[in-house]
């Protein structure tokens, strides 16, 4: 296999089909840009086994994903797509970046789900956009702006439905989508602890009720119990059929 990509949490492979490329996902940890870089142990496994359960989910409930299967316990097969250059952030809590740049407090709930769009480069800084700033760089139409949108609210509709019934507040993440060889939106990348930001409804202590990449970013400690506590939760519901 040739290494077609490497980012700082998977590895791009091709495969005998040139439609089919696999995914490694890697246990290194970044913050801050790549600012921060760490390691978290077994996080490769975890992320890939969450992401797979998520998107076979989200398949059930009409979200197309470019998931084909599982092949490895840190690898997946995937449908080769261009990926559209936009992170698409949806939040449902004030915390992280949205506190810092409007003065929100951490904990407020807002009063409707905000997307967001975050040009995806590196040397940029990741940059928050506007609409027309997505139009005059043609990173995706006005079209195809209507249906990440349309998108990301649905899949964050399903997934607060099914973190909540595992007692975890969905309080923001990451979506990245790409263009199939037939022209269709599929949801690419990862959905877990690294993307998301998850509290426990458990906890009411600010610190001890994350459970996702804050624990890492922050110094919190204890981060590989927690990805194990949103795994075990996940997979515990998901295999229990009562969503």
């Amino acid at each position: 296999m040739e290494k077609l990509y490497e980012g700082k949490a998977k590895i791009l492979y091709s495969t005998e089909n040139a439609e089919v490329l696999l995914t490694h996902f890697k246990d290194d940890a970044t913050a801050f840009n790549a600012q921060k870089r760490g390691t978290i142990a077994e996080k490769g496994k975890m992320n890939c086994q969450i992401t797979v359960a998520l998107y076979k989910w989200l398949e059930s409930k009409g979200i197309p994903t470019h998931l084909i299967e599982q092949s490895a316990d840190d690898q997946i097969l995937v449908k080769r797509v261009k990926i559209i250059p936009i992170e698409v952030v949806v939040r449902n809590i004030a915390a992280g970046s949205l506190c810092r740049q409007t003065g929100l407090e951490e904990g407020y709930q807002l009063p409707f789900s905000l997307v967001e769009y975050y040009f995806k480069k590196d040397e940029l800084g990741d940059p928050l956009l506007t609409r027309d700033r997505l139009l005059i760089l043609e990173l995706a139409t006005e079209e195809q702006l209507k249906q990440l949108q349309t998108l990301a609210l649905s899949i964050n509709q399903h997934l607060q439905e099914l973190f909540t019934s595992c007692q975890i507040t969905l309080v923001d993440f990451k979506l990245e989508f790409g263009i199939d060889t037939q022209g269709q939106i599929l949801l690419a990348d990862e959905i877990s602890p690294d993307t998301c930001r998850l509290w426990d409804q458990k906890e009411t202590d600010p610190q001890k009720r994350v459970m996702d990449k804050d624990r890492f970013r922050r110094d919190l400690g204890q981060v590989e119990t927690a990805y194990q506590q949103v795994q075990k939760r996940i997979l515990d519901r998901l295999a229990s059929d009562q969503i």
